[in-house]
């Protein structure tokens, strides 16, 4: 069945106009949709009788496979899909009792084969439809305001890499931002990458108000090639010149995402690395608290960064003018990190 997370506003009212409906009925329903997480109330909307009813029966949220609650207060959801696959989804408590924060995936699986991720462990399967992202967006929503929350900002950090599925992230984006549909703002939706160039460059020229994140993961080439295989094909000067390019562009900030592992580049000297490569560059550095995914696909058990290790890195990148940011860790009593819940399921169904 089609879903109203299917439409674009336009696309609605022509489907509206093809049934024989007013056209301008498309917009307070695909509002309510939206501002309902996908359950709307359409009761409240001045529209014919069997109107209401086809909406209700549009507004179809996706099914929720599996949901884990952490103490923290963070959820996880897998969301089933039209052919049988899953997707993983996350919200996660802001500091602010009254918001929160998403996580969407842009693909089944990941062909990036980072090596300390869930993901990978499942291959790629294919990229998500706008309507499926569009989805995850409208579960977590709905998700907020059951535990009275709003969801305020979003990241496309989830399962996959968004920029190999662009078109479908970016009209997903044009499709939550806008106050005519989502209406969760530009600036509140973060893209983030293992460092695709021509992807960044894309987005660059797409020239919409959002945020970009690097997931750079270490400063130098060779430990990155370890630990991202993407790392051969595009290097790390070659990424932050794309970024550069971007920020230039945008006048926004880019994030320079790092996973900290326990003996592998955590070290000071690597700090040290870090903030020569971005502290004239302007860029914001969020170091990560890894969630143990057990044994890489090569053979390796990657182990977080002790809390005094941490510390370290974080000061000396700051002693370099550096702003860098340690995240408190979220969900570590439940599957999440990237890809973990979905794997844990497909084992349960005999899939690996």
């Amino acid at each position: 069945m089609t879903s109203l997370a299917e439409f674009t506003l336009s696309s609605f009212a022509d489907q509206l106009a093809a049934w024989g409906y007013k056209p301008s009925h498309a917009g307070p329903i695909l509002r309510a949709f939206y501002a309902g997480g996908g359950r709307a109330d359409f009761s409240r909307l001045r529209l014919p009788d069997d109107l209401r009813k086809c909406a209700e029966l549009l507004a179809v949220p996706p099914p929720v496979t599996a949901r884990q609650v952490a103490g923290d207060g963070t959820v996880k959801l897998l969301l089933g899909l039209a052919d049988g696959r899953t997707v993983e989804s996350v919200l996660m408590p802001d500091f602010h009792p009254e918001r929160a924060a998403g996580c969407l995936s842009s693909q089944v699986g990941c062909a990036m084969g980072c090596d300390f991720c869930a993901t990978t462990k499942t291959g790629f399967e294919r990229n998500l439809t706008t309507a499926e992202i569009v989805a995850q967006f409208l579960a977590l929503r709905h998700e907020a305001l059951s535990s009275r929350r709003t969801l305020r900002t979003i990241v496309f950090m989830g399962m996959g890499e968004p920029l190999l599925n662009l078109d479908n992230v970016l009209e997903a984006v044009r499709r939550i931002a806008p106050n005519e549909l989502g209406g969760l703002g530009w600036r509140q939706i973060t893209v983030s990458t293992v460092g695709i160039v021509p992807g960044i460059r894309a987005l660059t020229e797409a020239n919409l108000n959002i945020h970009l994140a690097v997931s750079l993961h270490a400063p130098d080439d060779a430990t990155r090639c370890q630990l991202l295989p993407m790392g051969k094909r595009f290097g790390v000067w070659e990424i932050l010149e794309a970024a550069d390019h971007y920020q230039e562009a945008t006048g926004r900030p880019v994030t320079i995402q790092y996973c900290l592992l326990e003996g592998v580049n955590d070290s000071v000297a690597q700090a040290r690395q870090l903030a020569e490569l971005v502290a004239t560059r302007r860029m914001h550095v969020n170091l990560l608290r890894y969630n143990p995914t057990g044994l890489s696909l090569r053979g390796v058990v990657y182990r977080p960064s002790g809390d005094e290790a941490a510390a370290r890195f974080v000061e000396e990148l700051r002693s370099r003018g550096v702003v860098a940011h340690l995240r408190r860790p979220r969900g570590r009593d439940i599957d999440a990190a990237c890809g973990q819940l979905r794997r844990r399921h497909l084992a349960g169904l005999g899939g690996e």
